[in-house]
């Protein structure tokens, strides 16, 4: 028999390096599970979609899907959007059946990922000492999606020993700029920003723009296809494909 599919569903950008970088991060998966049938599926504005994913791996004998969303926080699209693609596609095709699992999200692993990030970023600014941190994110109108936001910046901060604050691009108070002047308001000169995005787009761009205006001297490129965050797209397909089995 063989093991569920895996479907890493993005949720899809107008910007083409964002599929570009989301295709990479599924490279990843795939070379790490080269015994697994993975593939990559976005919500909306990028190919291909979920709806057609699904219908390629039925149409090639599975009846098993295991759906990691890949969403760093527990908002909108991962209450609402993820759900209503899963049961259409059940309501399409008698007898398959998908499991859902938690989505991506905030793992302590990704802050190393972070600083890999970051250290490039401040290696080619030239940059060897800091005063503070700025976490960057998408921003929801969720409350609870902002405030795991702000937990996982006061951990990086802490590992750090610096002050650190979340910042938004969009939804949510502050955006990167505000949170950048801020900190000079403070006297704080050399403030940097990490983009805790999975992938460039539009409000990664945004944000980063801010910062900059704002005075950050350095400002990192999101998580993108980093071997740990293809190993936690493993772990979440590893408990949804068990939640697939009878009990």
């Amino acid at each position: 028999m063989a093991a569920p599919a895996l479907v890493a569903l993005a949720h899809g950008s107008r910007d083409p390096r964002s599929a570009a970088t989301i295709k990479s991060l599924v490279a990843e998966v795939k070379a790490l599970r080269p015994d697994l049938r993975v593939e990559t599926a976005f919500l909306d504005l990028s190919k291909p979609t979920f709806d057609t994913v699904v219908d390629r791996l039925v149409k090639a004998g599975f009846d098993e899907i295991v759906v990691v969303p890949l969403l760093l926080t527990e908002a909108y699209h991962a209450k609402v959007d993820v759900p209503e693609v899963i049961a259409a596609a059940m309501a399409r095709h008698e007898g398959l059946k998908i499991q859902a699992s938690r989505i991506l999200g905030m793992e302590t692993a990704f802050l190393e990922v972070l600083d890999v990030r970051l250290r490039d970023a401040l290696k080619e600014a030239r940059v060897r000492e800091l005063d503070a941190l700025v976490l960057a994110a998408a921003g929801s109108s969720d409350p609870l999606a902002n405030q795991s936001v702000a937990r996982i910046a006061r951990t990086w901060g802490a590992r750090h020993r610096l002050p650190v604050t979340a910042a938004f691009a969009s939804a949510a108070p502050p955006a990167t700029g505000e949170a950048v002047r801020a900190f000079r308001a403070e006297g704080k000169r050399h403030v940097a920003v990490a983009s805790f995005f999975l992938a460039p787009g539009k409000l990664p761009d945004r944000a980063s723009e801010l910062a900059i205006e704002a005075g950050a001297v350095a400002v990192s490129d999101p998580l993108g296809a980093h071997p740990a965050v293809a190993r936690a797209v493993l772990a979440r397909y590893a408990v949804g494909a068990v939640e697939l089995v009878p009990v």
